[in-house]
């Protein structure tokens, strides 16, 4: 089994243990801030993913973390020490990851990233948010809307909904004419 999917079964598992008996966003909250102390700490990350260092060790330092916090749910901490006792550490950002994927799609939130070539005004932000929500609205979804600016597509606009893309890029609309008068020669 690959680590994607293995993360993937321990981000499903942690879910429903988590649906049934406690609060949802903590883990999620919980799981991130790990998440975010590795990132943060380049000798922490390596010392959790190096083959070297036995998986006893590993639970060790892990248990020693979560004590330090003190507030990590029960089911993130037997978790990562689960984690740490197979020494799949490695795996907890892609566990992450997956688990707020998991709770985005239980509250029927859908995530839209937008691309223009340059900022959009509140106004027209708001406005594309709107359609988009109509879009997405039709699966009863809620979009939660990312932007990002790219000068590369010249004018227009990129909407990915979901996994839909919506490609309305001027530099999109210029490489469809080049292809046609291609096709035409």
């Amino acid at each position: 089994m690959s680590a994607r999917s293995a993360a993937r079964r321990y981000a499903k598992v942690l879910f429903e243990v988590v649906e049934k008996t406690a609060d949802l966003s903590k883990a999620e909250t919980d799981l991130n801030g790990f998440v975010a102390l590795l990132e943060g700490n380049a000798e922490l990350q390596q010392a959790l993913a190096s083959p070297v260092i036995p998986a006893a060790k590993k639970r060790t330092l892990v248990e020693a973390l979560l004590s330090a916090s003190g507030d990590v749910s029960g089911e993130v901490s037997r978790l990562l020490l689960m984690l740490a006792d197979r020494d799949r550490l490695g795996a907890v950002r892609d566990v992450a990851t997956d688990y707020s994927a998991r709770l985005m799609a239980h509250r029927k939130i859908v995530q839209a990233t937008i691309v223009t070539a340059d900022t959009l005004p509140d106004g027209k932000r708001d406005a594309l948010a709107t359609a988009l929500s109509a879009v997405a609205g039709a699966t009863g979804a809620t979009v939660q809307l990312q932007e990002a600016v790219d000068p590369a597509i010249m004018g227009g606009i990129v909407a990915r909904v979901g996994s839909t893309v919506y490609d309305a890029s001027v530099a999109r609309q210029l490489e469809i004419m080049r292809q046609q008068l291609l096709d035409a020669v």
